[in-house]
């Protein structure tokens, strides 16, 4: 017992002795060796250099927001100029290639056409976005978005026609009532004006430019690659259109005019042959 009484004073140091304060400063430099270069750098770097590294990230936020408006600001003037040149049918036209079917069954015919269009785009950007070229993919979006734009954009107008509720105007007013239409997703009551608008306003950009945005977000899955993607996009654009259309058609229902109560209605305007003249004409 003797013996083992100077083991056990060197195993209990003092913790102001000179080698206990040795073995701390041994922990210390190995636990440093085992950071390595992270706890370098955080004494390294001081305050300056942390204050570099947010402004550095913020910047970058900035740049990525300032890319994805300027991005459906573009998708936006894209749908803009293409909207007077969409074709659209009149009403006696639909009479004559639906014969014998009443407004409803006349409408149902022409959501299943268009939700069969846009699940095509749909399926067919799915489709292409499989292939190893990273950098079209913005471009495979906006051509997804611009092509559902028309799709939709010709339902709404052929809705109205059979609902017996066109707006009154010109082919460009006409086409930004559409665009206002497709924007708020709702239907146009032609007895009240004020609630469309008649103009191509900063409200109604601003509305539109939500709308892609919202369709962007929605058709990212569409992406996805080894041909998820297409049938992703398929389902996607096919149960978005008829989302649509029943917005559409349920608040044409309510202030719907019967056939035999229309006035004669001159024939649609046919659509501007001529590139940008579509924008020109929007914007007056």
């Amino acid at each position: 017992m003797a013996g083992a009484t100077p083991s056990r004073k060197k195993r209990f140091r003092r913790k102001d002795s000179p080698e206990a304060q040795q073995d701390v400063s041994a922990a210390v430099g190995a636990r440093d060796d085992e950071r390595g270069l992270t706890a370098s750098l955080e004494v390294a770097e001081g305050s300056p250099a942390r204050t570099r590294r947010l402004a550095a990230v913020r910047q970058g936020v900035r740049r990525g927001g300032e890319s994805a408006k300027a991005a459906v600001g573009f998708l936006a003037d894209r749908i803009i100029e293409n909207a007077p040149r969409v074709p659209v049918r009149d009403l006696p036209t639909l009479r004559k290639q639906f014969p014998g079917l009443g407004p409803e069954q006349i409408a149902d015919r022409l959501v299943a056409g268009a939700a069969n269009g846009t699940s095509t785009v749909g399926a067919g950007i799915g489709a292409a976005a499989m292939l190893p070229v990273p950098p079209a993919m913005p471009a495979e979006l906006a051509a997804e978005v611009t092509g559902v734009a028309a799709i939709e954009l010709k339902l709404i107008a052929e809705l109205h026609e059979v609902y017996g509720m066109r707006p009154p105007g010109t082919l460009a007013q006409r086409s930004i009532a559409y665009l206002n239409s497709w924007s708020q997703e709702r239907g146009i009551d032609v007895a009240s004006p004020a609630t469309y608008s008649a103009g191509l306003g900063t409200q109604m950009k601003r509305q539109l430019r939500q709308q892609i945005m919202k369709r962007m977000v929605r058709n990212l899955p569409n992406l996805m690659p080894f041909m998820v993607g297409a049938a992703v996009g398929a389902v996607m654009n096919h149960r978005d259109t008829r989302k649509l259309a029943d917005r559409i058609r349920a608040d044409l229902r309510r202030t719907q005019i019967p056939w035999d109560a229309l006035p004669e209605l001159p024939p649609l305007e046919q659509p501007p042959a001529e590139p940008g003249r579509g924008r020109e004409e929007l914007e007056g």
